[in-house]
């Protein structure tokens, strides 16, 4: 039996510094802005084929748009080419309450820590 935690780890700057998509301006996290919240969690499973199971975190860094999906998800720390894929894919199914800036649903950038353990 496995099973996995999803940590929202929030990476705050000590401004807030816009950046422009092809949709949307896309924000940092901090001062002013409330980061968004998970709605919705999808755990990622371990491929079927192993043997051994690896135990480890993979860290995603992604967008989460004003909508509250994201957008963009890419491996920032891998930790098995597998396991990362599984970690990209179940963050693609995740759903936010969006971020908010003067009470306004805007774009930001994050990362979440996807934890991989037996028990």
């Amino acid at each position: 039996m496995t099973a996995q935690r999803v940590i929202l780890v929030c990476l705050c700057a000590a401004w807030i510094r816009p950046a422009q998509t092809a949709d949307e301006r896309v924000y940092d996290l901090g001062p002013g802005v409330t980061p968004p919240r998970i709605v919705k969690q999808v755990n990622p499973q371990y491929p079927d084929d192993r043997g051994v199971r690896a135990e480890g975190s993979v860290i995603i860094g992604l967008v989460v748009s004003s909508k509250g999906l994201p957008k963009s998800p890419h491996v920032v720390k891998s930790l098995d080419e597998e396991l990362d894929q599984s970690a990209i894919d179940a963050v693609k199914q995740f759903r936010f309450a969006p971020a908010q800036k003067d009470g306004k649903a805007i774009a930001v950038r994050i990362s979440l820590q996807i934890h991989f353990h037996s028990l």
